[in-house]
């Protein structure tokens, strides 16, 4: 079984701030719902037996979307509501959407923040690798936006964001300096339970790179696939959505 989990629970405060009013990022349109970041995102590879959507902030609003325009997944698609999205960083979605992830003995888990948009080529090229995937972007990294990992003397890899956007500090030598695509493929079902299981409940209010480190700090460079995603749109304002052209 092949799952695909995306996180959509935030505030999209700054979304909301360029749009003029409140709203879920995930599901804005001007147009045409096809035109939203979710309809996007489950339909972009239609291979995966459950799309697990975690949700939040505006969780009506979601089932609503779903229910409406997701009609013809509706045997695959499966909601939770993270009532903690508020209180709790990304890392307690991430919690919430693994919980019931793992309960289907996954083969494979693939984990996307839901306010990205990433062309069809590179989707499916990640979709079809058997192995642990980490992705990155050709954007400039910048502190107020980007997720960054990099490669320190011995090979491991390890992940820095800044939650107030201001500064980035790599205080160690490195090989090589990469900004996150945020989606990651986890294709060992038995590390993916060990990693769940030994973090802790304060670690899990943090944010979802604890257990993105936790999981492959471990392994070795060859262990997982490192893949580029060609066009990629984070969508922090409605003038980034406007970018992705769809």
């Amino acid at each position: 079984m092949k799952v695909l989990l995306l996180t959509v629970a935030g505030l999209s405060a700054r979304f909301g701030k360029s749009v003029g009013r409140e709203c879920l990022k995930c599901i804005y349109f001007e147009k045409d719902y096809r035109q939203s970041l979710l309809w996007q995102a489950v339909n972009k590879n239609l291979s995966f037996d459950k799309i697990i959507i975690v949700g939040g902030f505006k969780f009506d609003e979601l089932k609503k979307f779903t229910d409406n325009y997701l009609g013809e997944l509706s045997n695959k698609i499966l909601l939770v509501n993270n009532e903690k999205y508020a209180e709790y960083g990304s890392g307690y979605s991430l919690y919430k959407g693994l919980e019931r992830a793992v309960s289907f003995s996954p083969e494979q888990i693939l984990f996307a923040e839901g306010d990205l948009w990433t062309d069809d080529e590179s989707f499916s090229y990640l979709c079809d690798s058997v192995k642990d995937c980490v992705t990155y972007n050709s954007e400039v990294i910048r502190a107020d936006k980007s997720v960054v990992f990099y490669f320190d003397a011995s090979g491991k890899i390890n992940y820095l964001y800044d939650v107030t956007h201001n500064l980035l500090e790599i205080r160690e030598p490195f090989t090589a300096v990469y900004n996150s695509g945020q989606i990651w493929k986890f294709s060992n079902p038995e590390r993916v339970e060990s990693v769940f299981k030994s973090l802790t409940a304060q670690e899990w209010q943090g944010t979802n790179l604890v257990f993105v480190q936790r999981y492959f700090g471990g392994l070795k460079s060859g262990e997982y696939d490192l893949i580029p995603i060609k066009q990629w749109v984070n969508c922090n304002t409605v003038d980034d959505f406007r970018k992705t052209g769809v």
